[in-house]
């Protein structure tokens, strides 16, 4: 394989995984193998999607890219609320400008809080 297909994989993982609303949980992305300068992945923007209507991006401001010498960012960490009940599909994106160059995706489970039989919303 060429180094050209050796493209660094994405992990997300949330910690704590399930729990009660409000949830307060901490998403990790972590970007795997592949090279250090992987052109792609350089300075690309985040964009977070967290499947509750909720999104963000985040962009660094980088020097420009150099062969060799530039490193891509191996992690990126978020923390999140979720204020209602249900399961989230949360989608992480690495994108140049308008391209999506790379994604990864994790579910979220959300409990509400039980009284009796009854959940309060």
């Amino acid at each position: 394989a060429s180094n050209k297909d050796n493209k660094p994989t994405i992990a997300i993982k949330s910690a704590p995984a399930m729990g009660f609303a409000p949830f307060r949980v901490i998403l990790t992305v972590d970007v795997k193998g592949g090279p250090d300068d992987y052109e792609q992945y350089y300075c690309a923007t985040a964009e977070w999607d967290m499947g509750d209507g909720n999104r963000a991006d985040q962009a660094d401001d980088c020097d420009p890219y150099e062969a060799g010498k530039s490193q891509i960012k191996r992690r990126y960490i978020r923390e999140q609320v979720f204020d209602t009940p249900g399961e989230f599909r949360v989608v992480f994106k690495l994108k140049q400008k308008n391209k999506v160059v790379g994604t990864g995706v994790t579910t979220i489970r959300v409990r509400g809080m039980r009284d009796g039989d009854e959940i309060i919303r």
